[in-house]
């Protein structure tokens, strides 16, 4: 925001520079910017007269001009098309220096001697946003009555310094001057001098010339108005234009100044309806309809929806609500009556209104970060006084105010030993007092407590909390002793899911993975990716109410997605043998407030080996966490090949999936390699987690390995050998591990040979060949009658 220090302290007398005001304000909590001297390498120029214009005789474009200057006459040579006998202009003598480092020296044109220029608003540093439209392109015309000879600098409020403030988003009430006049008050301990709103009404009421207004939304709190007739449009006073030109604001004629004025004064939106094209001579407020269009004020045809608040004239739309007025209503040269709106509304609509026509304003910029209802009332009010002042127009007697929710102040209790305990020094109850009452804060002491009265404008203060910031920073947190913390000391550590994660993380860095962060917000495209069916549960997502776009447009409900994603991307790189996982949150609707989350693991890899790898990562994690006794069964996921996946189990929970990315898949995804991924419930598996490993010392004796291939019916899992195997291996089976999976020539359509390695051995002693010969014997046994398998020779 933008603070001119000359519209400052026309409401705090404060005698301080400008550094001193930011340096002291700093301290009391507001962040300021920066400071700009608009007047740094500008000078010698004066406000001239215009007696006399000539055609130059050798130049058609050119003319020459005669200027007093007050204290002399000089003629200067000039191409600008707006200049006029009588008009009052900015004159750059011959030594003057204007903005970009240009210096006027004596010069002559076409053969005619030109001691010094007329001067643009831009030449004076000012930025073209701020500058009325008529004199962009053309030389400044001070209003009639302007001083001749006097500094121009010094008449355009140049001279002036600006500071640039950061206002948080809590304190609306800061966005505006008379918010930071208060402010600057409250830091030096001197009184506010807010303007004294009084003014002639006429005799003639304003029902007599419009009915009345309603609110059909509660999304418009309050609506208050005013009427104007007999209206003159015309240039503002030049004060009022440098102001608003040193905030930002381009100058436009008095009527729209004024509005605009306020609205930096207190922060108000204002706007101004032509009463006259006001058919129906009502307003209704209420919700746009659904394809409702609207010309607003830059001509534009607007296409509403229905969660946009509009202003009606009963029958149709003549302005949105917070964000622009109608073209069809606007204030014009032959603006007769006006109508002055001072009005509230529901905030977020009028942030979601602007952000999705790109439609950003001063107006909504205010609107959107809440507004003091009360304030409207004030507003249109000093907007009425200043037209009066102006003799713009006859302000009619009474108004017309919809207001049924009104804002109320808030009282909050304060105990003043807690004061004392979260600043960390003593000061009294009645300096406690003082120091709201510098904010506007009524307080007063009452018995232990303090009771205070939290004006309307003030919406960040609700609780005890808010009031003893407010004492802190109006205080000076500089002035705050420095102290030692006090209080028990905890000892930190980590928890208990995050020493599994490092721990899981640690294993598949040494399987040759990689750790991938990836984001939590998808799109619904990533679930048709995946060939999720249309009523697959992991199509429910948290859908995000403010998108940044529609591939982050919901909450992941898994990871799956984001790791294809990523092997991707590598692959077309031509980054080989690439294996990541990620640790990440997911999400799915609830009935409350807030999406359940769950931690997943994702782990996936190409170039790096197959099916029967991933599933001994899969193996080795659990052993990580203290779980050996798996139980693996084929898996029917969405995504993954229905041959070559399996889905992991313990004490008969499902934990995960895993398995070769279905290839209809990887064609989504734009990848020409196999893909293995997996997805694990890590989350869940906590309540199983070892503290830690118990060791024990190498085997004494020796190992007996047996290899063996069956052949098989092509649906049989290796799952359902290893349970065999375990069977009648018992506590003997050190390694189970399958090494060969062959289908093709000499094998039978349907059918496959799997090969296996069994490794057994005891604790206590050398196993003898009859011994596993015997276990080997009651495997082949089981095999064949169970699983219909033959043995390869």
């Amino acid at each position: 925001m933008l603070l001119p220090v000359k519209w400052l302290r026309d409401y705090v007398d404060i005698d301080a520079s400008t550094k001193e005001i930011s340096e002291k304000i700093t301290d009391t909590g507001s962040h300021v910017e920066s400071i700009e001297d608009r007047s740094v390498g500008l000078s010698n120029v004066v406000v001239g007269k215009i007696l006399k214009i000539e055609n130059h005789p050798n130049a058609d474009k050119l003319v020459i001009c005669t200027i007093d200057t007050g204290d002399e006459e000089l003629t200067i040579v000039t191409g600008a098309k707006n200049v006029f006998e009588g008009a009052i202009v900015p004159v750059a003598k011959v030594g003057a220096k204007l903005a970009k480092g240009m210096e006027i020296k004596d010069s002559e044109l076409r053969g005619v001697a030109s001691h010094g220029m007329l001067c643009s608003l831009g030449e004076l540093g000012l930025d073209s946003s701020v500058i009325a439209k008529e004199y962009r392109n053309g030389i400044y015309i001070f209003p009639e009555g302007t001083e001749i000879g006097q500094d121009a600098i010094k008449a355009l409020d140049l001279d002036s310094e600006i500071i640039e403030f950061e206002i948080t988003p809590n304190r609306p009430d800061c966005l505006s001057i008379i918010g930071m006049a208060r402010e600057t008050a409250a830091t030096f301990d001197i009184k506010l001098k807010e303007p004294e709103i009084k003014f002639q009404e006429e005799d003639t009421n304003i029902k007599e010339v419009f009915n009345d207004v309603k609110i059909e939304t509660s999304n418009c709190r309050r609506f208050y108005s005013k009427a104007i007739r007999n209206v003159k449009i015309e240039e503002s006073p030049l004060w009022m234009q440098n102001y608003l030109m040193a905030a930002g604001v381009r100058p436009t004629n008095n009527i729209v100044d004024i509005t605009n004025f306020v609205m930096l004064e207190y922060g108000q939106p204002l706007h101004a309806y032509d009463l006259d094209k006001i058919e129906t001579k009502e307003i209704l407020v209420r919700m746009a309809k659904e394809g409702e269009e609207l010309l607003t004020l830059d001509n534009q045809k607007r296409k509403l929806k229905n969660t946009d608040i509009v202003i009606s004239d009963g029958k149709e739309a003549i302005g949105l609500a917070g964000v622009m007025g109608g073209f069809d209503t606007e204030v014009t040269e032959n603006t007769v009556n006006v109508l002055l709106e001072g009005a509230n509304f529901d905030q977020d609509l009028i942030r979601d209104t602007a952000r999705r026509l790109q439609l950003r304003s001063e107006a909504s910029a205010k609107f959107e970060k809440g507004i003091d209802p009360n304030i409207a009332k004030i507003g249109v009010d000093r907007a009425a006084q200043l037209i009066k002042d102006f003799e713009a127009g006859e302000v009619l007697s009474g108004c017309i105010d919809a207001y049924e929710d009104r804002a109320e102040e808030k009282v909050i209790k304060l105990r003043p030993e807690k004061v004392n305990k979260l600043i960390g020094f003593e000061i009294s109850p009645q300096e406690m007092v003082d120091l709201l009452e510098r904010l506007e804060i009524k307080s007063k002491i009452e018995g232990d407590h303090i009771v205070s009265i939290v004006p309307t404008f003030r919406l960040d203060l609700s609780i005890e909390e808010d009031l003893i910031e407010e004492i802190a920073r109006i205080y000076g947190y500089h002035n705050i002793e420095p102290k030692p913390l006090e209080g028990t000391v905890t000892v930190g550590g980590r928890s208990a899911l995050r020493n599994l994660e490092i721990r899981i993380k640690e294993s598949l860095f040494t399987l040759g993975f990689n750790e991938l962060i990836t984001f939590s917000f998808v799109g619904d495209s990533n679930f048709d990716k995946l060939n999720l069916k249309k009523d697959n549960k992991l199509r429910d997502a948290v859908r995000i109410i403010n998108p940044l776009g529609d591939e982050f447009s919901v909450m992941r409900t898994t990871l799956i997605s984001n790791l294809l994603e990523n092997l991707s991307y590598n692959e077309h790189r031509d980054n080989n043998n690439v294996a990541a996982f990620e640790f990440g949150n997911t999400f799915k609707p609830e009935n409350g407030d807030l999406p359940s989350e769950e931690k997943k693991l994702s782990l996936g890899f190409y170039d790096i080996g197959d099916f029967y790898y991933l599933k001994e990562a899969v193996r080795e994690i659990f052993w990580k966490i203290g779980i050996k006794d798996l139980e693996f069964k084929r898996a029917n996921v969405e995504f993954l090949h229905p041959g070559r996946s399996a889905e992991v189990y313990y004490n008969g929970v499902s934990y995960g999936v895993f398995g070769e990315v279905h290839p209809n898949v990887l064609k989504n995804f734009d990848m020409k390699k196999r893909a293995f991924v997996g997805e694990l419930l890590v989350e869940r598996l906590l309540d199983f987690a070892i503290p830690n490993y118990i060791y024990k010392e190498l085997p004494k004796y020796p190992a007996t390995k047996r290899d063996l291939a069956f052949i098989l019916d092509e649906d049989v899992d290796s799952y359902s050998i290893e349970k065999i195997v375990k069977k009648n291996a018992k506590d003997l089976l050190e390694k189970y591990e399958v090494f060969d999976v062959y289908t093709g020539e000499g094998i039978d359509d349907g059918m496959k040979s799997l090969a296996f390695s069994v490794i057994f051995r005891a604790n206590d002693r050398t196993l003898k060949d009859e011994e596993v010969n015997e276990i080997i014997e009651k495997i082949i046994e089981d095999i064949t009658k169970d699983l219909s398998g033959k043995l390869r020779e």
